[in-house]
């Protein structure tokens, strides 16, 4: 299954509603996970393991870095990189 961008970016909405129990939508490549959408760490791996049942990503913890949680594009970046390393596999 090859995502792209809109696919990644519908699941993180999809995510965050369920996560921070409101609407979260009209997310832009420039939205601020923290700053914006006030995610804290907590919220940010529930918004991952919602990801990893939706999308079958697999993050490894010590693989991440806070500058691909920085804006919902390196996030994106970050998720379609692991995802296509592991369709590699």
């Amino acid at each position: 299954m090859s995502l792209n961008r809109t696919d990644v970016t519908a699941a993180m909405e999809t995510a965050l509603n369920k996560v921070l129990d409101r609407p979260v939508t009209g997310l832009s490549g420039q939205t601020r996970l923290f700053d914006d959408l006030h995610l804290d760490s907590t919220t940010m791996l529930e918004m991952l393991m919602e990801l990893e049942d939706s999308l079958g990503l697999e993050v490894d913890p010590e693989e991440l870095e806070a500058d691909d949680f920085e804006t919902v594009d390196t996030f994106t970046d970050f998720a379609l990189a692991q995802l296509e390393t592991r369709n590699a596999a």
